[in-house]
């Protein structure tokens, strides 16, 4: 059998008790793991040390709305000292899934920040309307675009740096031993705010090929968004005038918002988006109304952020660890194609018999819960490359957007692999568009597609799609059945 190392545990040699009792993610160090540091949780926690934290990300905010609002428009250099950070890839955790590569916050991140600072929330930090009970870093990326859950995750990470290593720090030196630790030197550990610049520290901490790792407590995480986060503004939008104690302004918001909105029809959701869009903007105070709301319901986010975390813990622990059981190493390694294509259709296949005719379905499952994310199956399927000579290259990215997988051998021989779910709204459009332009931009003509379902209703729709688009069958569309109620009791792999 194999017996790979993939998680913290592994590599360095520590129980998993004396992990989890130490409440830290048992992080993989092969791939990122899709979870996100919420700043939310640090403001609602009933640990001091963790409000101190959220107090200390607001202290920074109100340093760069001052300086946005007193000297306007930065140079670059100032950006880049104080916006722009890189991803702090040691934690291994958010969306790249090809090891820990990440793009950090770059410059329309550093821009919708600054102006939002400047511009729109001038009071940050000092708000005079008091509508919630504190200022919230979430606040400022809920009106510009270029902002999301992993912009955020990653703007707090770097924020509260310092805690996570001395967090690691504090468990490196009593649980690891001397040959896996190392000091290191980190750069932009903690702000001076004499010199108004950030300074390094060094650190004891894992080593792991020549560079640290950093552990990240479970009860800041979660996943699939922020409690607080542009989704929820805009499906509950029509709801937080009424909270609106003011009648006077809940009448002009009311009015502003139905003015921009289509007369004699219902508007499209492009409409309904720009009219927010545009009553926020007319009345950012509408903000303060919904943290509000949020900040109301913090004992909910708190328990559904934990019962996320739990899920990805079996899905991307517990499950893999199953897996590798079932996967005899002469398995992968008789695998092997002088051909790009017909390997990755072996692997394809491969992966597809050992879900399909065997256990391996309950990777996609905690409990009954399915996953969501075609990002969550890519991930399993990276493991199946494990020990190839072929290049396996995730989220590879030519100009025209990401593909899943680009899987070659020299420069002439590459094959493009795009995984969907039959749960996927957009299917059609993806199959029909999405690979024939990737395979242009890679300069390939070789690629395969892999959809995965859940139930009958998929597979028909699937079907439906297939037939419409003659791809029915077709060798470069392969199809994974992932349901529960047809499989059998015992494995037949």
């Amino acid at each position: 059998m194999i017996e790979p190392k993939i998680y913290f545990t592994d590599f360095f040699e520590v129980k998993e008790k004396t992990l989890e009792r130490y409440g830290a993610f048992n992080i993989s160090l092969l791939t990122d793991i899709p979870l996100f540091v919420d700043p939310f949780l640090l403001f609602n926690s009933k640990k001091r040390k963790y409000q101190k934290l959220h107090k200390e990300i607001i202290k920074y905010l109100i340093f760069l709305r001052d300086v946005a609002t007193d000297k306007g428009v930065l140079d670059q250099g100032l950006i880049n000292a104080w916006y722009k950070f890189s991803e702090v890839k040691q934690n291994w955790l958010g969306f790249t899934s090809d090891g820990n590569r990440g793009s950090g916050l770059g410059s329309g991140f550093a821009k919708a920040l600054h102006e939002n600072l400047g511009n729109l929330f001038g009071d940050f930090g000092n708000e005079t309307s008091k509508v919630a009970k504190d200022s919230h870093l979430e606040k400022l990326c809920l009106i510009k675009d270029h902002v999301g859950r992993d912009n955020i995750s990653d703007f707090t990470t770097n924020l509260i740096k310092s805690y996570l290593l001395e967090y690691t720090e504090a468990f490196t030196k009593r649980f690891i031993h001397r040959k896996y630790k190392k000091r290191f030197r980190v750069k932009k550990a903690v702000f001076n705010y004499s010199t108004k610049s950030w300074v390094e520290r060094t650190y004891t901490l894992p080593n792991f090929n020549n560079d640290f790792v950093i552990l990240t407590p479970k009860d800041i995480l979660t996943r699939d968004d922020t409690w607080i986060n542009k989704g929820d503004l805009y499906k509950d939008f029509e709801s937080i005038p009424t909270s609106i104690g003011d009648s006077e302004l809940r009448s002009q918001v009311d009015y502003y918002f139905r003015s921009l909105l289509p007369k004699k029809r219902d508007p499209k959701k492009e409409e309904r988006d720009t009219a927010i869009m545009e009553t926020l903007r007319k009345f950012p105070q509408l903000i303060d109304y919904f943290i509000k709301f949020k900040e109301e319901q913090g004992d909910k986010a708190t328990s559904v952020s934990g019962e996320k975390v739990r899920f990805s813990e079996h899905v991307f622990i517990s499950n893999v660890y199953e897996f590798f059981k079932t996967v005899k190493s002469e398995e992968l390694q008789g695998l092997e194609d002088p051909d790009s294509y017909t390997e990755a259709q072996n692997r394809i296949n491969f992966f597809k018999h050992k879900i399909e005719n065997g256990d391996c379905y309950r990777l996609f499952y905690s409990g009954n819960k399915p996953v969501k994310h075609e990002k969550d199956v890519q991930l399993f399927f990276k493991f199946v490359w494990m020990g190839t000579k072929f290049s396996v290259d995730a989220e590879v990215n030519n100009g025209r957007g990401p593909v899943d997988f680009k899987i070659s051998k020299g420069a002439n021989d590459c094959t493009l692999v795009e995984f969907k779910l039959g749960s996927n709204t957009s299917l059609k459009k993806n199959l029909k568009k999405q690979v024939e332009i990737y395979e242009k931009a890679n300069s390939t003509e070789k690629s395969i597609k892999v959809i995965v379902y859940f139930n009958k209703a998929e597979l028909f729709k699937i079907q439906r799609i297939l037939k419409e688009l003659k791809l029915l069958n077709s060798n470069s569309v392969i199809l994974i059945d992932a349901r529960k109620d047809n499989k059998p009791s015992g494995s037949r792999a």
